[in-house]
């Protein structure tokens, strides 16, 4: 996995009470260890002779350098008991997600005397961050070279990810929301004002126009997005509508581009068929399989739900976007996922096929695939009245009846309970998915994100197990 993506302000911490040669002994050693892991971070060995914060005149420059640096999370290190205030006070000036953590005291001396207490000092470290108003994540105190703290150190990477995604993130919006799709309102002021995410609208017609400049402007671009449907899938469309996809994804990915945005939704019906005569799901596959999520019927919430879980993996795992649609005929907690479209072309357990229909429209433009089997994590971010949350869960592949279009049958511990939310809200029949367990990290970054988490199985007390270390 690469973590290169995510950059840590690295700011161990002592007091001058203990040891300052163990306190540097043990920040050497977690440099080390990150070194190992390929962890990404910024040092502050030449803020001082010790590379350690312990002071204001320190606390003042490290804030400096990390600011400059730009980094996307702090960890605090505990070297020793710590300075507590300090490391609040650099905490605060960043606001960026906090990492505390501090490795194991060593054994007593003989003569019963300690070098370092750090676990105390954590202690310390953590109620004062608390009056401060940081919130924080913290790894139990362990060895430098314990599993639980490289996986709670790499957990971080992904959170942080998540929070980065989140704060960059920018909408372009191709269309209003489809008239009869009241569900996918959303309050774009407030996504603004409390979350910094904006959208850029335009109009069908610019779209339409944009297809028509990249059509004599683009062309490499769309022989490449021709070859890769005609290598990569079955292609049982003509043509010309085959190039009318290709032009659709390059025009969407140009626009991304011009408006400086990282995801997009669009109104997929009527409209769109009535001028170009094709749906846009295997436009929008493409470019959700190109890092560029891309969502149907304007659904601004879903599309940020995708940008957010395929954050919590860095980008390993590539997201299915799916209505939840119907029970499994034969078994009580089955259930069908499935769209025309929207689900990355690498999720396929088969070599996707490009039909000439689907049983919804009548038009070229749609997918069709299984999706790998697996155990799956779902969420969907979602929110009415000022109150933002983020639903999340798991699941696990089973078989089901052959459907059109891309699709999954997920077996849930109890699907009544999913029900239910998707019925009482604030949540709606979209959600994204990858193919991996990601609960804990979604879960953690909510703290950052200002998003109160909620969980359709009664799994809150094992997710927190999982990050006190409990959970091997």
């Amino acid at each position: 996995m690469d973590f290169s993506k995510v950059k840590l302000g690295f700011a161990p911490t002592r007091r001058n009470l203990f040891s300052a040669d163990a306190a540097i002994e043990y920040s050497n050693l977690t440099r080390e260890k990150m070194n190992e892991l390929g962890i990404n971070y910024v040092d502050i060995l030449d803020v001082n002779e010790e590379g350690l914060l312990y002071n204001d005149e320190g606390m003042e420059k490290i804030a400096a350098k990390f600011n400059g640096e730009e980094i996307d999370g702090l960890f605090l290190m505990n070297a020793n008991f710590g300075t507590e205030y300090e490391c609040a006070r650099l905490a605060k000036k960043l606001n960026v997600p906090v990492l505390l953590w501090g490795p194991k005291d060593e054994t007593p001396a003989e003569d019963g005397s300690r070098l370092r207490d750090t676990q105390c000092g954590l202690f310390a470290i953590g109620k004062v961050l608390r009056r401060f108003n940081v919130p924080f994540t913290y790894i139990k105190n362990s060895d430098v070279d314990s599993p639980e703290f490289e996986r709670g150190l790499k957990d971080f990477i992904k959170v942080c990810n998540v929070v980065k995604t989140f704060k960059e993130t920018r909408i372009l919006q191709v269309g209003p929301r489809p008239f009869d799709f009241w569900s996918v309102m959303c309050n774009e002021g407030e996504l603004l004002e409390r979350f910094n995410i904006s959208l850029s609208p335009v109009p069908l017609q610019e779209l339409y126009q944009e297809m028509d400049k990249v059509r004599i402007n683009k062309k490499d671009k769309i022989q490449k997005a021709l070859d890769y449907f005609n290598n990569e899938t079955i292609v049982e469309i003509s043509d010309e509508d085959l190039e009318k996809i290709a032009v659709l994804k390059v025009a969407l990915e140009s626009l991304c581009e011009f408006y400086g945005c990282n995801s997009g939704v669009i109104q997929c019906w009527t409209a769109l068929q009535d001028e170009i005569g094709i749906l846009p799901y295997a436009s929008l596959s493409l470019l959700q399989e190109e890092g560029i999520p891309f969502v149907c019927e304007t659904d601004v919430h879903g599309v940020i739900t995708e940008l957010l879980i395929e954050a919590a993996s860095l980008g390993k795992e590539k997201a299915i976007f799916a209505d939840v649609n119907c029970r499994h005929p034969e078994v009580e907690n089955g259930e069908l996922l499935q769209h025309l479209g929207v689900f990355a072309y690498s999720t396929a357990a088969e070599k996707p096929a490009l039909p000439q229909r689907h049983f919804v429209f009548d038009y070229p433009g749609s997918v069709r695939f299984k999706a790998k089997d697996g155990e799956y994590t779902l969420c969907r971010f979602d929110g009415d009245h000022g109150e933002y949350s983020l639903l999340m869960g798991n699941a696990k592949t089973m078989e089901g009846p052959f459907n059109q279009g891309t699709y999954l049958y997920l077996e849930f511990e109890n699907l009544n309970r999913l029900e239910s939310k998707l019925v009482y809200g604030p949540y709606i029949h979209h959600v994204a998915a990858v193919n991996t367990d990601v609960v804990p990290v979604l879960y953690e970054a909510c703290k950052y994100l200002g998003v109160t988490p909620d969980f359709y199985d009664p799994i809150e007390e094992e997710v927190k197990s999982y990050l006190r270390g409990d959970i091997k």
